[in-house]
């Protein structure tokens, strides 16, 4: 069996594709901790952010989206200073403003994850990829979160951002045919 190629040999790639990418989250931390990450990750390699992910944690307090929300702006340019994380201002300003658009779509819907799920009808998308190289970069769905999260003041959740982050939640799961993470084999295995 062959899996994703994408994690390479990176020991942390390799766990982070093997437990999370393609599994679905309806958690609001975790959905705000993975839309901080794709965000970063803007013009960067995924394993640069993978790296960082505990200075993010610590720094924007395990993602509690109400301390987020509430970040001064002394406190966003001491942790550009001193976290260890990527040291990209808007992209830091960003986890404020996006905290704070997430607390109002929890109003509006109950919760971020209602919010999400219903682009996908609430059941993942698992698409049937032969090779990684047909894996899309976005997506008309994509192209329609990334719209409506702008207007409602998100910040960095471009199209192929988007479509990263529906991977990374579990809302489009492009685990290729041949890999053990991608449903058809796990069931398999629990047969």
């Amino acid at each position: 069996m062959e899996n994703c190629s994408w994690p390479g040999q990176d020991p942390r790639m390799i766990a982070y594709h093997d437990e999370e990418w393609g599994v679905p989250s309806k958690d609001d931390r975790y959905l705000f901790e993975l839309i901080t990450l794709e965000g970063a990750q803007s013009g960067l390699s995924w394993s640069i952010v993978l790296n960082k992910r505990e200075g993010y944690q610590e720094a924007f307090h395990q993602f509690d989206i109400d301390r987020c929300a509430n970040l001064s702006d002394q406190e966003l340019l001491d942790i550009k200073e001193q976290a260890q994380i990527i040291k990209h201002l808007n992209k830091i300003q960003s986890v404020r403003k996006n905290a704070q658009a997430i607390q109002k779509i929890q109003k509006e819907y109950g919760s971020f994850a209602a919010y999400l799920w219903r682009y996908v009808d609430n059941e993942p998308i698992v698409n049937q990829w032969t090779s990684i190289s047909n894996i899309p970069a976005q997506s008309e769905l994509s192209v329609r979160l990334s719209k409506d999260l702008k207007k409602r003041g998100f910040n960095f959740v471009g199209p192929v951002t988007m479509y990263s982050y529906m991977q990374a939640v579990g809302m489009i799961n492009d685990h290729i045919l041949s890999c053990q993470c991608h449903p058809v084999n796990q069931l398999k295995r629990e047969e």
